[in-house]
């Protein structure tokens, strides 16, 4: 063919000059295609045939999968290649549910991917079949030492759990790029502190001697009202950094982690110290956590995941207010911080301090029974830093139409018009919320619907309808004693900021709940409305405080009711100035509740004597054969599951069964809480009870019968040992 067709003429040698052309255009188009195309993710390999470790060619895995019938260690052949990256201690993935029929070239393949730790290297397997082996070393990082498995371990025991399951509260979520930076050099030991307010406490500097001589001393510690107790957490542990070994606080919450990690920076400096809580982010939270792990931070403080922080040498374990439900985890097996550092004290030889403004049952049968000695101040100290309480029934009426319009008895609108002239006044209501729910004004007894029994409510004036079903209620009577006048059985805070609003209008009012806390309000004078747990510091101290609605708090159908509204009423009245206080241009502030003067509860809040409290439940508690005296698992479910699971169980001798009997129905929309039924599904609940020393035993026996049941495929109730509530 002719070069006229508009073809090249050839090469001398014979090519084409348009073939070359082509394939270069090709070859182009080509690498486009390749630059542009998805690459396919590796995935790890079945190391079929691949020679095996000459050394300890087995890993004992802990595979990151929560059923307790799977809570064992499985063993995986250990590659040549990864031979040094598969230590003790590091992330694994590992493939998982192989059948013994798929089996190539030595090795057990299929199964799916899962992640693990592995936590041992041997020489043998004590199966005797093929293995499969580790697919991948996630990370050469070692998270997993053998103090914080045995405490994962003891933690799953004690809570009828898995081990997986607890390595899922105690291990932070990886990051990759925290990982690959280097943690700061671990500065020398402080010098041993002052004692500063420990001077308060007559036993205060013996402790903090021991713990900067290296003593492992126990103590349930008191403390005084006031803002020095976030100071004194700082000078125990800068006492325990002295001797050479470190140091855990857990607290209930961000902002008392903030106000003890500010005292620590002051007494410490910067770079002895983390804070750990949920609000750092994973990748923060995982940088800071590195650093504990590798020995360059010997001090933490922080909330309550923080009780597994691998602190090297741990000389003190610390908890503050162990009454707060935030103490105890929402997942499963239901940790609670104070017996996960209880455990740490035991395992690793470390002192323990248990502070708090008041004091749990639990903490007062430590020191009943010598484990720990109480750690408090003289009477008279105690008088000095706390603030004047004051009682009045709900049912005095105020004398003047001010003190109507605001709801508050005489005494209590005196308190607070006075305590104006000073500086802010603190006002604690139970619950927030701006619609109340209504009750009998004759008896207290709850308004409820003719039709559902569901709750009733006004959201305005001159309406009312019920909570669940809506029907309106146009003739309500009490189904109790006849009675036909209503009352609110408990105002929120919206509300009751407002009505102090109208009451005192020349004064701002601010408030402080769930959706938005406060940390900190000016010495200025301002009313200030919080729900318990949520009342800022002030500065200087509040000059009073009211406590609304006592009888809410108290009339709650939970055993730990009067103790909880103490310890809610004491966090509230140590915010307010004590008598020995002169900020603010006056003496010491007030503290009035409207409660029932002659309750237990309320009596000793006027003492100031939580101790006193705490130690007179305990001795009730052991002649009813309620815990902490004596051990319990709360199993709940399906009223078919809930029987099974206690029939098949191998109760320890002498188990008492109270039950079963039917719990009440979530309503949709509402946060459920442990232990309650899914929105739809009717449970019910039974208490098992043994006697003391036979706790293990308990455990042990319902986790027997929850693996049989999951083996089977059967569903599986609740079981939570040693609930909170137990109504």
């Amino acid at each position: 063919m002719s070069s006229d067709n508009g073809r090249p003429e050839r090469d001398p040698a014979g090519r084409d000059p348009g073939a070359d052309l082509q394939g270069s255009e090709q070859l182009a188009l080509i690498r486009e295609t390749v630059r542009k195309a998805k690459v396919p993710k590796a995935k790890p390999r079945t190391w079929r045939g691949a020679a095996l470790a000459r050394e300890l060619p087995v890993a004992k895995v802990l595979v990151d999968k929560g059923p307790v019938h799977l809570d064992k260690l499985w063993d995986y052949a250990v590659p040549a290649e990864m031979d040094a990256e598969a230590r003790p201690g590091v992330r694994v993935r590992v493939r998982f549910g192989a059948g013994t029929g798929k089996v190539r070239e030595g090795r057990r393949e299929g199964g799916g991917l899962l992640d693990g730790y592995i936590v041992e290297r041997v020489a043998e397997s004590d199966y005797r079949g093929p293995l499969a082996a580790v697919a991948q070393v996630v990370s050469p990082e070692p998270v997993l030492g053998p103090g914080l498995l045995a405490l994962c371990r003891a933690v799953a025991d004690r809570y009828a759990g898995s081990l997986a399951d607890v390595l899922q509260l105690a291990l932070p979520k990886r990051s990759v790029r925290a990982e690959r930076e280097p943690s700061p050099p671990p500065l020398p030991p402080p010098g041993v502190p002052a004692p500063g307010g420990w001077e308060r406490y007559p036993a205060g500097p013996g402790f903090l001697e021991a713990l900067a001589g290296g003593g492992t001393p126990r103590a349930v510690w008191t403390a005084l009202p006031g803002p020095h107790w976030p100071s004194e957490w700082a000078v125990a542990v800068a006492a325990t950094l002295a001797s050479g070994r470190g140091a855990l606080v857990v607290v209930p919450d961000g902002r008392t982690a903030a106000r003890i990690d500010a005292a620590l920076t002051e007494v410490l400096g910067a770079g002895r110290h983390v804070l750990l809580t949920a609000d750092l982010g994973p990748e923060e939270r995982y940088r800071r956590w590195l650093a504990v792990s590798r020995g360059s931070v010997r001090a933490v403080v922080g909330t309550r995941a923080a009780m597994f922080a691998p602190v090297r040498d741990l000389g003190l374990v610390g908890i503050w207010d162990d009454g707060d439900h935030s103490h105890s985890d929402v997942h499963a097996p239901y940790a609670h911080a104070r017996d996960v550092l209880l455990l740490r004290a035991v395992h690793e030889r470390a002192g323990f301090l248990l502070g708090d403004l008041g004091r749990t049952v639990e903490a007062a049968q430590l020191v009943e029974n010598g484990w720990a000695r109480p750690l408090e101040a003289d009477r008279e100290t105690v008088r000095a830093a706390a603030p004047l309480i004051r009682t009045v029934d709900e049912g005095e009426t105020a004398r003047d139409a001010q003190a109507r319009a605001a709801r508050l008895p005489t005494l209590a609108w005196q308190t607070v018009r006075e305590g104006l002239t000073r500086g802010p006044v603190l006002v604690q209501v139970p619950r927030r919320g701006y619609v109340p729910r209504l009750a009998c004004e004759r008896c207290r007894e709850p308004a409820r619907c003719a039709h559902c029994s569901g709750p009733l409510e006004a959201p305005d004036a001159g309406t009312l309808h019920c909570a669940w079903c809506g029907r309106p209620e146009a003739a309500w009577h009490c189904r109790e004693c006849g009675g036909v006048r209503l009352r609110a059985s408990v105002v929120g805070a919206r509300r009751t900021a407002e009505e102090l609003g109208r009451a005192f209008p020349d004064v701002p009012v601010r408030t402080s709940g769930r959706d938005h806390i406060l940390a900190t309000v000016p010495g200025r004078p301002a009313l200030v409305v919080a729900t318990p747990g949520a009342e800022p510091v002030a500065e200087g101290g509040y000059a009073a405080a009211l406590l609304l609605d006592g009888w809410a708090l108290l009339g709650r159908p939970d055993l730990r009711a009067g103790e909880e509204a103490l310890r809610r009423w004491l966090d509230a009245a140590a915010l307010v100035r004590g008598h020995g206080a002169a900020g603010g241009g006056g003496g010491g502030g007030t503290v009035v509740v409207l409660a029932e003067p002659t309750q237990r509860p309320v009596q000793a809040l006027v003492r100031w004597d939580p101790a006193g409290y705490a130690a007179r439940e305990l001795a009730e508690r052991a002649q009813l054969g309620f815990p902490p005296v004596s051990r319990m698992a709360a199993v709940a479910g399906p009223a078919e599951a809930v029987a099974e699971l206690i029939a098949a169980a191998p109760l320890p001798e002498g188990t008492e069964t109270l039950g079963p009997v039917p719990l009440p129905l979530t309503e949709p929309g509402r946060p459920r809480r442990p232990g309650q039924p899914p929105p739809g599904e009717e449970w019910h609940r039974a208490l098992l009870r043994v006697r003391p020393g036979q706790g293990s035993a308990l455990a042990a026996a319902v986790k027997t019968a929850k693996a049989q049941r999951l083996a089977r495929g059967e569903k599986d109730p609740a079981v939570r040992i040693d609930p909170l509530d137990i109504g």
